[in-house]
């Protein structure tokens, strides 16, 4: 599956959303979209889209079957619709979970829980991981566990639809533990390099006085 965009993420993110949270309003048109995805609650990052943006977002999601514009509209203006089902026969749990994923990033099953609860109400954390794990089983995955950060219990879970995803946090430090060890090996290697000298200057003072007893 070809990676998507980050736009493209936070418009089918919204779609998603809306579809499940406000049907009567559902398809969406243009300026709801971009309102949708503009929203400053229940996203991260929160972002300024504008009209050219999202549509060229729908133009991307269009060519990966994911969303395009409402058939059957009766309206005169332009509304669009989500299409994940067509493609991945989703189970509400599993979409739940997508969505918040897709709107908010890498999160816990807890946190999970808690922001998908109107999208679908999970009776307990293991229907969450449940759902996770499904995704996670896919073929491709279309979502992973990350590594779980220094200082947390839980780990939390991304999804795959931007293509891996790699942590920040994770990669500095691994950055910083990489660094720490090179400098701890350089200054054994200079402790080395300074007794190696003191032992040959004591081997150079020692030729130099068994010479003198022959001269």
């Amino acid at each position: 599956m070809e990676p998507l965009t980050g736009t493209e993420v936070r418009v089918l993110g919204s779609l998603i959303e809306k579809d499940i949270t406000t049907p009567e309003y559902y398809p969406l048109s243009m300026n709801a979209l971009v309102n949708a995805c503009n929203q400053k609650s229940n996203r991260d990052p929160v972002v300024q889209l504008d009209d050219q943006a999202v549509g060229a977002a729908i133009e991307g999601l269009q060519r990966h079957r994911m969303a395009g514009p409402a058939r059957g509209a009766d309206s005169r203006v332009t509304k669009y619709e989500q299409r994940l089902q067509e493609v991945f026969n989703f189970t509400r749990p599993e979409l739940a979970v997508l969505c918040e994923l897709l709107l908010r990033g890498p999160q816990t099953p807890g946190e999970l829980r808690g922001r998908a609860e109107r999208l679908h109400r999970f009776a307990a954390l293991d229907d969450v991981q449940s759902a996770l794990q499904k995704l996670m089983q896919r073929e491709p995955p279309l979502a992973k566990i990350l590594p779980r950060q220094p200082g947390t219990k839980e780990s939390r879970y991304a999804h795959l639809f931007a293509g891996d995803v790699v942590e920040a946090g994770a990669s500095s430090t691994s950055t910083l533990a990489t660094a720490s060890g090179n400098g701890d090996r350089i200054a054994r290697l200079e402790e080395e390099v300074a007794d190696l000298r003191r032992e040959l200057c004591e081997m150079k003072d020692q030729v130099q006085k068994f010479r003198r007893q022959f001269e």
